[in-house]
């Protein structure tokens, strides 16, 4: 199914969210559609238009924010100054409700991405009444074994990127959390050190996030890689601020009749670990689409395809739920 044609937003601001922080949020379609939250990935990314050609602009009031520290938002991750420590899953959450208050919304579709489906899966299982339906594709759900994976697992898969990653770090830091190794050279006060260390870690995606490989212009600027690094592995060494290894698998029950569509690349290399069918076995309202020759990159054509298709289904008019007045 084609992408909707490009929709500019009707509204937009910067929420004060608290520590400082303050948001930025758009809103695009029909104002008095259905109302939809986009969850970008990363963490770190920011909010892009490609997102709101997923949606139907006459059936959806489509809501999209860059979470603390990302894109528009402010103070930015990529300013060495910005306290880090005010950036975790649950102020995530917690600016996700106050939006929602903001916008007059009672209850919203919510579509994540990649670190974006980490954060919509936990928001509903704790934010349950808030939620009408989950569309995720990239699928991560935060768990250990996911970055242990990323960080370290793949190594087998990418050997020469996997040694040029362990390069970027000193000699006596290769064995343990690479992650947390990373992020003590992001923050470190020397700033060669943290680009260094920025692009390094973004090299080391490049080569094994999305298969086939592709080049990510926004990794070429500065700015943007350094607050990116320094995002993720802020978020991957802290176990996404989760209470257990693998919280969210954990709590799939509190889900139970929540409506969901994950579509998945069959060559993201996420699925070596098997979460998706295990989240399908455990979820039975979740339904699992695996889209072959993709990966990680909900632009590709199969993907996007089946992402519209399940955002057109969940859009028709006894679907709808939740307040989509201004």
């Amino acid at each position: 199914m084609p992408l909707y044609p490009p929709a500019e937003p009707y509204a937009h601001g910067l929420l004060d969210v608290g520590d400082g922080n303050r948001i930025h949020w758009e809103t695009c379609g029909n104002p008095h559609g259905k109302p939809a939250v986009v969850l970008h990935g990363g963490p770190g990314s920011g909010a892009t238009p490609f997102a709101r050609r997923l949606f139907d602009p006459e059936r959806y009031r489509i809501v999209l924010l860059d979470q603390r520290g990302a894109g528009r938002s402010t103070p930015p991750a990529s300013a060495y100054g910005t306290d880090m420590s005010v950036n975790t899953l649950p102020k995530l959450m917690a600016d996700l409700e106050l939006l929602r208050a903001h916008l007059g919304i009672e209850r919203w579709l919510v579509w994540g991405v990649s670190f974006g489906s980490v954060l919509a899966l936990r928001y509903a299982q704790t934010h349950r009444d808030a939620v009408s339906e989950l569309v995720l594709t990239g699928l991560a759900t935060g768990s250990q074994e996911e970055v242990d994976l990323l960080t370290r697992g793949l190594g087998k898969v990418f050997p020469e990127a996997f040694a040029a990653f362990l390069d970027g770090l000193p000699e006596g830091e290769r064995d343990g959390d690479l992650a947390a190794a990373y992020n003590r050279l992001l923050e470190s006060p020397d700033q060669a050190v943290r680009e260094r260390a920025a692009l390094a870690w973004t090299d080391w995606e490049t080569a094994c996030v999305s298969q086939p490989p592709r080049s990510v212009p926004r990794y070429q600027d500065p700015d943007f890689r350094y607050g990116f690094a320094r995002t993720v592995t802020h978020y991957f060494s802290r176990n996404h601020f989760l209470d257990g290894p693998d919280t969210v698998l954990r709590d799939l029950p509190l889900l139970k009749g929540v409506p969901a569509v994950v579509v998945q690349g069959k060559v993201d290399l996420g699925n070596l670990l098997g979460i998706p069918w295990r989240l399908a076995r455990t979820w039975p309202d979740a339904e699992l689409i695996v889209v072959d020759d993709a990966g990680h990159n909900a632009g590709a054509p199969g993907i996007t395809d089946e992402l519209v298709a399940a955002l057109d289904r969940f859009s028709g008019p006894d679907r709808f739920s939740g307040s989509g007045a201004v």
